[in-house]
């Protein structure tokens, strides 16, 4: 669901209320709500935004291991992922300046973890969303009082690191690190508009929507948080959805080299100043890499043929066979190659 058909905040503040009052107050109205930095008193808006910046620090400085000590147990006990988004990020972040935004407080209650937990921050109006609202939709999230911190790096490129932060007694730990560059191959989201609308006019929809979805990912620091100027894009590259291109978990089948291919995902991916388009499909073994290494032209060479507008938006192809178990294997050629 997304943050433009919900009722304004303060009217929904409202009901709540009333709701409360005669005793009928559902539980889904108070199982997840968000405090703004404006709803913050000073200590806790400071506190965030000092712990925030101590863990950039120590990401500054490669220091996995203090981060490690400093996070929640279910994130520390699984931490290689953080430790390479360090390693990834560290030369960038070790010489930038850093602005941290106004934080989020997001409190979930309950006793069970929330397979959905969605939190509506900021005012939202009768048409949904506004300037100063957003929305995060986060899956199986345990009970807890947590905090999204987003930090703007002035690096080149520039970049965001969005900290989740949990309340434990009264420091706020480690939940989550999301780092990420807000310009791939040298261009920003306003760049990726731009062509997506020229990709429409011409009637070129594949290419206008995947560079639709990917001006979405540029606009937002993490994939879990929704704003009025993410939805409008939304919107806007759900005029052009294709149906033959796989979308929203659903899978489309490509015919190759005498055999069907179910295909999964697909989407831009930056090498240096050339943008890839990467194209996942389902494999039951992917053991034999010779054979595999075949079938990965053969689905590469399929693609551009059934969607030859895909030459005029990327450089080359690389199509990736994926097991159920999740090891993949990928092959790539340039785009003058696949004949």
């Amino acid at each position: 669901m997304k943050g433009r058909w919900l009722p304004e905040n303060l009217l929904l503040k409202r009901c709540a209320g009333l709701l409360l009052l005669l005793g009928i107050l559902p539980l889904s109205a108070i199982a997840q709500t968000c405090q703004t930095a404006a709803d913050l008193d000073a200590g806790t808006r400071t506190a965030l935004e000092t712990t925030a910046k101590r863990y950039f620090d120590m990401a500054a400085r490669g220091d996995s291991a203090s981060l490690q000590q400093n996070a929640i147990p279910a994130l520390a006990g699984s931490f290689g992922g953080v430790e390479s988004a360090v390693k990834e990020n560290q030369n960038a972040f070790s010489t930038a300046q850093v602005t941290v935004r106004p934080p989020n407080v997001l409190t979930a209650e309950g006793n069970e973890p929330i397979s959905r937990a969605e939190f509506l921050c900021g005012v939202f109006g009768k048409n949904g969303q506004t300037a100063d609202s957003s929305v995060f939709t986060l899956h199986n999230l345990p009970p807890g009082k947590y905090a999204a911190v987003i930090l703007e790096v002035k690096s080149s490129p520039p970049r965001t690191l969005t900290l989740m932060l949990q309340q434990v007694g009264t420091d706020w730990k480690l939940a989550g690190f999301y780092a990420k560059a807000m310009q791939i191959a040298g261009h920003d989201a306003a760049w990726f508009v731009q062509q997506a609308r020229a990709y429409k006019t011409k009637g070129e929809t594949r290419n206008a929507w995947v560079y639709f979805h990917q001006a979405i990912s540029l606009t937002s620091p993490v994939d879990f948080m929704s704003t009025l100027a993410t939805d409008k894009l939304y919107d806007e590259a759900q005029t052009v959805q294709p149906t033959d291109l796989p979308a929203n978990g659903q899978t489309v089948a490509l015919s190759a080299g005498g055999k069907t291919y179910q295909l999964t995902t697909i989407f831009p991916l930056a090498v240096g100043n050339d943008l890839d388009l990467v194209v996942r499909y389902q494999a039951a073994d992917v053991s034999n890499t010779g054979q595999t290494f075949q079938e990965n032209m053969a689905v590469m060479k399929a693609l551009i043929a059934k969607f030859p507008e895909f030459r005029d938006a990327f450089n080359g192809v690389v199509a990736r066979a994926v097991e159920p178990s999740g090891r993949d294997y990928g092959s790539m050629l340039p785009m003058k190659e696949i004949k």
